[in-house]
């Protein structure tokens, strides 16, 4: 046996989304035991802004979140109702995946 330390695979970076305008909203369980999460990538805003758009996502969906490297997180599928208010918004929305 080798006694160095065991080195870990780091987690592949989520799926790269283009730069088109249009917000891509996907549902997500890997690496969540098994939790279901969706995932909004696409948002024009940055910084405070998209967190504060992230509490209004939250907020419609009553559930919780969080924003991680650009991407909104909200708790449960809420692909549809998401979808809807960002459209109200004046986005441009794909659902995609599964």
């Amino acid at each position: 046996m080798d006694p160095s330390p065991q080195r870990q695979t780091p987690r592949p970076s989520p799926p790269g989304v283009p730069n088109d305008g249009v917000v891509r909203i996907w549902r997500d369980r890997g690496g969540r035991g098994g939790k279901i999460v969706t995932v909004i990538r696409g948002l024009p805003e940055r910084g405070p802004a998209l967190e504060a758009r992230a509490g209004e996502l939250r907020r419609a969906c009553g559930a919780g979140g969080s924003v991680k490297d650009g991407a909104v997180l909200i708790q449960g599928d809420h692909r549809e109702r998401i979808a809807e208010q960002l459209r109200g918004l004046g986005y441009t929305v794909k659902l995609a995946g599964g």
